[in-house]
């Protein structure tokens, strides 16, 4: 037997290691279009420091990412964050975060100190206690949700920024269902979304085992290439797929340039590819889940990262960074003090500060379109005015990711579900990667699992090759 992986990111390369486990012997392929493995996971130097250009952590508290990273022999070097204490840069000052539960605040005595809302907007947010119950039918924008129950400013000041670090996205098209399921849970719980959101985080608390983050040492870029080295794949860089064709007994894929054009012949396929790509390799086969795919949007970001002599900082930072609402009008929506956050980092360099920061929301390209230079001066002009670091950094680099986070836009459940339910019909395909379930790689590895476990499953019935 013989699959073919399309795509060589993080769902790609576990989905390989993942039908190597499942299928003894299988022979599997991953083609990779680009010039190296990972996607969007990826370490780079600054100052001679490895730092990652995309995901700097896992969600610890998930098994999946965890697990795989032990699979792949990085067990030894998974670490947790030094601080996870949190900022938000609004109303002219960093101020502390207050413990929320994706954006709604768990208490409100906290919110009150920490000067994010006016006493109008803590007023208004206390409302939501004895508002009548609003149901939520079917899916809604989580701004909307959100918005009705605490008001404007909860809504801009808290729920924006932090949908804004993980998405790029906006709170008044993204989805309750798919993008925030914890909120979503939240709003079916009870009448007031305060009062879940702190019985929620009452439970959690008395549920948690162990750090909510994960890190790796020397970066969580490092383990796609891992991954890759623990199967038992052919890994091929360079190799685009432009087509998918049917056969009698199986599938074929079409390979690199039109003037020098490969074919590959498979039994099955896991397309683990961004949804655009694989709408165009699906269209011929499964308009209806092209069709879908081809209306997930997708936000470009960048991220610039600095790296300050330790004594041009002095104790400028504290915690782990920063958020930014939109509706302050700054180009930075956050930064990372990573030598903070991380150990590992700082013990690399002791004289060496690292502070990443990222631009860039959903159809919000406007500084993104400024050459390197001219958008790390604006990155870094907020940054001083954030923390008053006036000294010029030692080493600057910045990595942009094209349509690099997909949007979860209301009705993404549905949209999904007709995805997957018209590639059902499609013997011995799948489909993974972080359009679908979660942008996050403990999702995308699920995502990865699950789509080996449908081709395995059907490469193994009666009546098939090897069965």
């Amino acid at each position: 037997m013989h699959v073919g992986v399309v795509g060589g990111g993080i769902a790609g390369v576990t989905a390989a290691l993942a039908l190597g486990r499942e299928l003894p012997g299988c022979r599997v392929t991953v083609l990779e279009g680009g010039s190296r493995i990972g996607g969007k996971l990826s370490v780079s130097e600054v100052a001679g420091v490895p730092v990652d250009e995309g995901a700097e952590a896992l969600l610890n508290r998930r098994p999946e990412a965890v697990a795989l990273t032990r699979e792949a022999g990085l067990g030894a070097d998974l670490v947790h964050p030094e601080t996870t204490s949190s900022a938000i840069w609004t109303r002219g000052g960093v101020r502390p975060l207050p413990p929320t539960l994706m954006g709604v605040p768990t208490d409100l005595a906290a919110l009150a100190r920490s000067g994010i809302v006016s006493r109008t907007g803590l007023v208004r947010a206390r409302l939501d206690r004895v508002l009548p119950r609003s149901p939520v039918r079917g899916d809604a924008a989580v701004g909307s949700v959100v918005g009705r129950r605490l008001g404007r400013e909860v809504r801009d000041r808290l729920l924006e920024p932090l949908l804004g670090g993980v998405y790029a996205g906006h709170a008044a098209e993204l989805s309750l269902r798919a993008g925030v399921p914890q909120l979503s849970a939240l709003a079916d719980a009870d009448r007031s979304l305060l009062s879940a959101a702190a019985d929620a985080a009452a439970r959690s608390d008395r549920a948690a085992e162990g750090p909510v983050f994960a890190g790796i040492c020397g970066g969580v870029g490092r383990l796609p290439e891992a991954v890759a080295r623990a199967s038992s794949a052919e890994i091929r860089m360079g190799a685009m797929v432009r087509r998918l064709e049917r056969r009698t007994d199986g599938w074929r894929l079409v390979v690199g340039p039109t003037r020098d054009e490969e074919v590959l012949d498979v039994d099955a396929v896991v397309i683990a590819v961004p949804a655009a790509p694989a709408a165009r390799l699906l269209k011929p086969h499964a308009a209806i889940a092209a069709e879908h795919l081809e209306a997930i949007g997708y936000a470009s970001v960048a991220v610039v990262t600095f790296a300050f002599a330790r004594r041009a900082v002095g104790d400028r930072l504290a915690g782990s960074g920063f958020l930014v609402p939109p509706v302050d009008g700054r180009s930075v929506k956050a930064a990372t003090y990573s030598t903070n956050k991380w150990a590992w980092m700082a013990d690399a360099d002791p004289d060496v500060v690292i502070v990443r920061t990222s631009l860039g929301r959903y159809a919000e390209e406007r500084d993104l379109q400024r050459d390197d230079v001219d958008l790390a001066a604006v990155a870094l002009e907020d940054l001083r005015a954030a923390t008053g670091i006036m000294n010029p950094p030692i080493d600057t680099r910045v990595t942009r990711w094209g349509g690099g986070l997909p949007q979860y836009h209301v009705g993404h459940g549905d949209r999904v579900a007709a995805i997957r339910s018209d590639v059902a019909g499609l013997p011995g395909v799948a489909v993974c990667g972080a359009a679908y379930d979660g942008l996050g790689i403990a999702a995308c590895v699920a995502s990865a699992h699950a789509a080996a476990t449908r081709v395995a499953g059907w490469l193994g019935a009666p009546g098939r090759i090897g069965a």
